[in-house]
């Protein structure tokens, strides 16, 4: 597992390097998670840098995620830290499948991470944010509802808001929601599913509530697919100053990470957009937020 790690970490980049694994123990279980410093991080030694918590899918790995959705490219164009961390089982605790509060603690893991990075990295605490592929991507969402005085803002990918985080939830902070969805999508839906999860336009309305944005939704913006692409995307965006709350629906999009290459993990995971880069869209949101 360890050699694998490795070669995923070389394959991910080939400059001077600085993606590292990295480990701690939480509620006496060691746990892992990998960091990624851009080549900025070396030369700009007074610099303190912005960090992105990118969280894996349902039976990933880190480097997994890593290496699908390619953010570390992104990380050195904008010059950010990227986090992938490590789910105990490939998992995240969003009340699926385990107890939402007694089950694995990965709110608290995330927090330690967060801990650690401020003793053995420079990092901007005001820039700290979130996002996460399917099963990850309901995890950044409760850490949205559970940590906003940490988290400036949060995209997800595949996945609307969980019934149990909704059930949880009692901060009262605003926190920047970026939601991206596919239409096609077929693991997990775009209307929502009864007791599990809600719609995508139902998370868009949530978090647009929560944030205390007033006012007639404004239509959204269509980005059409390049030539041969057949999805296209439709951008929603809601909130002047502060905490922002948007939608990119993808027309005939699948459970994929937009811009990414397509992969088959033997799950009829769909079509993957070109009209957008995921990576490009999230940071440009992210960086119109900070605590």
């Amino acid at each position: 597992m360890k050699l694998l790690i490795s070669l995923l970490v070389l394959a991910c980049t080939s400059l001077p390097v600085l993606a590292q694994v990295s480990s701690l123990v939480h509620k006496e279980e060691k746990r892992r998670y990998i960091v990624y410093t851009p080549e900025a991080y070396q030369s700009q030694p007074q610099q303190n840098f912005p960090v992105v918590f990118n969280f894996h899918g349902g039976g990933m790995s880190m480097a997994e995620q890593m290496l699908y959705t390619q953010m570390n490219k992104a990380a050195e164009r904008y010059r950010f830290i990227v986090v992938y961390p490590q789910g105990i089982r490939q998992d995240w605790n969003v009340g699926f499948g385990m107890d939402y509060l007694a089950g694995t603690d990965d709110v608290g893991f995330t927090q330690a991470i967060l801990s650690k990075l401020k003793q053995d990295y420079r990092i901007d605490d005001k820039r700290v944010y979130a996002t996460g592929l399917s099963r990850g991507g309901f995890f950044a969402l409760r850490l949205a509802a559970e940590l906003p005085q940490q988290f400036a803002a949060v995209a997800s990918v595949g996945a609307p808001m969980p019934e149990p985080v909704l059930q949880h939830h009692k901060q009262k902070d605003k926190v920047g929601m970026l939601l991206i969805q596919g239409m096609a999508d077929k693991v997990v839906l775009f209307e929502g599913k009864a007791a599990s999860y809600l719609s995508a336009e139902g998370t868009f309305d949530y978090w647009r509530r929560h944030n205390g944005i007033e006012g007639a939704t404004p239509q959204p913006r269509l980005i059409p697919g390049a030539a041969g692409d057949a999805t296209q995307v439709s951008w929603l965006e809601q909130g002047a100053g502060g905490a922002k709350v948007a939608l990119l629906t993808v027309k005939e999009g699948g459970h994929t990470w937009p811009g990414a290459d397509a992969f088959n993990v033997g799950l009829p995971i769909g079509k993957t957009t070109r009209a957008i880069d995921a990576n490009e869209v999230m940071w440009e949101f992210f960086s119109k937020h900070r605590r």
